[in-house]
């Protein structure tokens, strides 16, 4: 019984040394050469002044969530747009795909407008 489950324990074995691998690798590696600037928390040049722990505003979310609401439903479009002449050659769905992604830009516009005049995109 225990045979059938051997090439699963090889399988997990093969992928913990796939991921252990470049770990010990780039330890043997790579040079070692650590100074003051290398071991401070921040290598941006100049010491931190406040603590990286603050709290920021929630409209930078808010901005960044709707960024990528948007954005990855923009990517929907890619797919439909590499099969459109497909789309425009078959007679059945000539019209229900050309008014399905109408139907959707229209969702996103609504949206849009929505996150507008909510006054989500505001930065003042």
């Amino acid at each position: 019984m225990l045979e059938s489950y051997f090439p699963v324990f090889v399988f997990i074995l093969i992928g913990i040394a796939f991921g252990f691998a470049p770990v010990i690798a780039g330890m043997i590696v790579a040079p070692h050469r650590p100074d003051r600037e290398k071991l401070s928390p921040y290598e941006c040049g100049f010491e931190a002044f406040e603590d990286a722990r603050m709290k920021f505003d929630v409209r930078y979310y808010l901005i960044a969530i709707i960024f990528i609401l948007f954005d990855l439903e923009v990517a929907f479009l890619l797919p439909w747009a590499t099969i459109f002449k497909e789309i425009a050659s078959t007679e059945s769905v000539r019209w229900f795909g050309f008014v399905e992604m109408l139907v959707f830009i229209a969702i996103l516009v609504v949206g849009y407008v929505y996150a507008w005049a909510r006054g989500a995109l505001d930065w003042e």
